[in-house]
């Protein structure tokens, strides 16, 4: 029957996936609008049992993925590549930067990189005095940790294991394809199906969480530079706008709608920080940059493996200031890891592992230490480090009122209220818009590729199915929760990404023994007179080609 209903819509898609996947994300929404209360205690009774039974679990289990992964790139496993021992990469490095980065957290970055700072800053969660300099150095250590190797390492581990059983087994474009080495060829029964499910929805949820963020930066950009009021009815405005434009970038495909829009928006982002840097004290913030390095460096592994465990316990937040924040963020961001995943390994066909690790794990750290050493040791720079908590800090004022009016004071007290502050945020908007646009179709496309099981487009009204979905439930949720949005947010995406946290360690097992199962064999070549170890894949127990011409190579020299 779905099959039947599938060919009369025009669809090219696994019917019980797709049909399955719409049917929950539709009922979730009608119960969200008929019972809003209901639903909301729902979820944040959900989401205080997580955040104190189990936030122990998020912290210790991605700290567990950044090693996971560094080991993996320095070992022998580092030369396998993402598909034939002979493919090469798609795309230039520039472009595969943008587009993986682009769909990853730009818009978090536009939200965070001031706020977070601050935050931390007046807040002093590890005792430091607040505003003193030991405070900023702790808040620019943990804004980093939040959003450097350990999220980054919550796409990377995903991506890299689809990429390795997606294209070098060539299996389909599913999340399900990660468990093969447990599952066998039930993946392609019910238990893969309701994995893929599951992926699909916890995309939808994921993507919303950023939309809400990236809405409440833009209504609040636009209220400060017109008379627009910032209220549920113009985010929903917002929201059905750039969705629109999502949808536009959707229907014109990866290479050129998705790739375009990236190029575009992280010049945009580049220009925009490095106007900071120019703009405010330069040669502060040269200086910042290398030092942040060695506190970020200095104070990686404490933070790694931080729980606030004396910390008292209340029963809103559970132990500890983290149920807030990190244990927020990797609840979070592990929602993306699905979409995330299939998207960084569609785009990174052909790379080594030691490539896609250097790639998307260090890379893109690197950036966001830069981009939070501009931003937020400028704006706490600005706000007066080493002041009293009694002087005026209108930064953090703005902060602690709403955060999504952060980017916007700093650039009110770093270059005076009107006149050019009003230009700049401005393109602080247009910013976040692309951003959002980029997030939205990059899950929409990967949403339709689960659903097909491969790299090639459905048809267009299918993709743009998906498109409209995702705004379909940011629209719900802000609706649902009024002026508290993003509390909401939280609740929900807290009590989603449990499971796939769950489904992604379970991926790294996978992932293991699937790189277990090939055999490894040394070829010694002569290198300018001496001896070079040379080890090589050998697939399911036979050997390459590039390992028998090798191994030829070296019987003709007489050294192997």
């Amino acid at each position: 029957m779905l099959d039947t209903l599938a060919r009369r819509l025009g669809l090219r898609t696994d019917p019980a996936i797709f049909f399955t996947a719409a049917g929950l994300m539709v009922a979730f929404l009608v119960l969200l609008l008929i019972f809003p209360e209901g639903i909301g205690d729902l979820f944040t009774a959900g989401r205080t049992w997580v955040v104190t039974r189990l936030g122990w679990f998020f912290i210790l289990g991605v700290s567990v993925w950044v090693l996971f992964l560094v080991y993996l790139a320095l070992s022998k496993f580092g030369n396998v590549r993402l598909g034939g021992d002979h493919e090469r990469p798609r795309y230039s490095n520039v472009s595969w930067f943008t587009m993986l980065f682009a769909g990853g957290i730009g818009t978090i970055l536009m939200y965070w990189g001031v706020a977070e700072p601050i935050n931390h800053f007046a807040s002093a969660p590890r005792g430091a005095v607040p505003f003193s300099a030991e405070a900023a150095n702790d808040a620019m250590s943990i804004a980093i940790y939040h959003l450097g190797l350990h999220t980054w390492a919550i796409f990377t581990l995903p991506g890299l294991a689809f990429g390795y059983f997606i294209y070098r087994h060539k299996l389909p474009l599913r999340v399900s394809s990660v468990f093969y080495p447990f599952l066998k060829e039930r993946i392609h029964g019910p238990i893969g199906k309701a994995i893929d499910v599951f992926a699909i929805l916890g995309t939808l949820f994921g993507v919303a969480v950023s939309i809400g963020l990236g809405t409440q930066q833009i209504n609040t950009g636009l209220s400060a530079l017109t008379s627009i009021p910032n209220a549920v009815v113009p985010k929903v405005v917002i929201i059905g706008i750039l969705t629109t434009i999502a949808v536009t970038s959707i229907v014109m495909g990866l290479d050129k709608g998705v790739k375009t829009l990236s190029n575009v928006n992280i010049g945009m982002a580049v220009a925009l920080m490095l106007f900071v840097l120019f703009a405010g004290s330069t040669v502060f913030l040269l200086r910042e940059i290398i030092e942040t390095i060695g506190l970020y460096a200095q104070n990686l592994v404490p933070l790694a493996f931080w729980n606030d465990a004396l910390a008292p316990y209340t029963s809103e937040e559970g132990w500890g200031w983290q149920a807030g924040w990190t244990v927020f963020y990797w609840a979070w961001t592990v929602t993306w890891a699905p979409f995330m995943g299939i998207f960084l390994a569609r785009i990174s066909r052909g790379r080594t592992i030691r490539e896609f690790v250097g790639g998307v794990l260090v890379a893109p750290s690197l950036f966001t230490l830069v981009w939070f050493v501009i931003f937020g040791w400028s704006a706490m720079e600005l706000d007066g480090i080493g002041s009293s908590p009694d002087d005026p800090h209108p930064i953090t004022a703005a902060v602690l009122e709403d955060p999504a009016t952060a980017m916007f004071t700093f650039f009110d007290q770093l270059l005076g209220v009107g006149g050019l502050s009003t230009l700049i945020s401005g393109l602080v908007v247009v910013i976040v818009a692309i951003f959002f646009a980029t997030s939205s179709d990059s899950a929409s496309l990967v949403v339709d590729m689960l659903c097909t099981g491969t790299e090639d487009p459905g048809p267009v009204r299918q993709r743009v199915f998906w498109g409209v979905s995702e705004g379909a439930v940011a629209v719900a949720l802000i609706v649902l929760a009024g002026e508290a949005g993003l509390v909401a947010l939280q609740q929900v995406i807290t009590v989603v990404g449990l499971p796939i946290f769950l489904l992604m360690f379970l991926a790294m097992f996978a992932l293991w023994r699937g790189l277990r199962s090939e055999s490894f064999v040394t070829v010694r070549l002569p290198v300018s007179g001496a001896k070079a170890d040379t080890p090589q894949p050998e697939v399911n127990g036979t050997r390459t080609r590039l390992s028998r011409s090798a191994a030829r190579l070296a019987r003709r020299s007489g050294r192997g």
